[in-house]
């Protein structure tokens, strides 16, 4: 399945997009105000999906949303979890880190209110707060059935599916705090979508991640070539913390990002990327201000 989330008619709505992603039917849901949320936690309860609400609609006559448009709490998210991305920015946001091989998972948060849909604009901070944007393609995990001390062995049956997020950056606040969570976190810096391919529809752990910026492809990695595979960052992020239903993981980025090149490519006011992930579709967001 494919579930989005998308607004029509002045409302928000939640359903099924079908397989060639040309139609949306809208599922009767109490709180389509929250997106997918209520569909991946009743499913994560065993009940059936909800039924049918009204006729299908073009997708071309439906503004999508996010499919979790304020998640419930903090985005996990992963870095240098891709080899040659960590090669890249070696000398920089990663100097301190020694080993060619780290040993666990680097694990930091987006706050919720960074989500936004993926055609939405992204808003660049005013050039006092950063003049640094980078953008950072990413294959993004959304939990179904919840669980604590999840074994890697089990890992893959708490996954609900996936979907794309732009893990945007502002990267001389992320290097002048030292922990991440300042740059990474400024309203709008996540664009998510365009819904969430399900886990009978995707295997993750083998689809390929690309990103264009106003057209030049940019980043161009497999999933395989993860350090961490999806099991693991499973395992690592439900270490004494329960995961819930509606959680999301993005996984990392391939190389490409701007930092990594010399000089740094920032993003500018009217630049576009536009991110594509085999097997569940693309985001294309549009950066303004600044």
């Amino acid at each position: 399945m494919r579930i989005a989330s998308w607004s029509w008619g002045g409302r928000p709505h939640v359903g099924l997009i079908s397989a060639d992603g040309s139609e949306a039917t809208p599922l009767a849901v109490a709180d389509a105000e929250r997106g997918a949320l209520s569909i991946i936690r009743a499913l994560a309860d065993g009940d059936a999906l909800p039924a049918a609400a009204g006729p299908r609609l073009p997708v071309t006559a439906i503004t999508l949303r996010a499919p979790l448009p304020r998640p419930q709490r903090n985005l996990f998210c992963i870095g240098r979890n891709y080899r040659a991305h960590a090669q890249e920015l070696a000398g920089s946001v990663f100097r301190d880190q020694t080993a060619d091989e780290p040993t666990w998972p680097m694990v930091f948060s987006k706050v919720p209110e960074t989500v936004v849909g993926p055609q939405d604009a992204v808003r660049l901070p005013a050039k006092a707060i950063s003049e640094q944007i980078d953008y950072e393609c990413e294959l993004a995990v959304v939990i179904g059935r919840g669980g604590r001390d999840i074994a890697r062995s089990r890992a893959m049956e708490h996954v609900f599916g996936y979907t794309i997020v732009n893990d945007v950056t502002a990267r001389d606040v992320q290097m002048r705090h030292g922990q991440w969570h300042l740059g990474k976190s400024f309203d709008t810096f996540c664009p998510m979508g365009p819904w969430i391919a399900t886990a009978d529809e995707l295997d993750g752990r083998a689809t390929r991640v690309r990103g264009w910026i106003n057209g030049e492809l940019r980043q161009d990695g497999k999933t395989q070539d993860m350090i961490f595979d999806i099991p693991t960052l499973i395992e690592t992020c439900s270490r004494g913390i329960t995961l819930l239903p509606g959680d999301v993981i993005a996984t990392g980025t391939p190389s490409g990002v701007g930092m990594g090149f010399s000089p740094p490519r920032w993003l500018r006011h009217g630049d576009v990327v536009r991110i594509e992930i085999d097997g569940i579709g693309s985001i294309e967001n549009r950066f303004e201000g600044g």
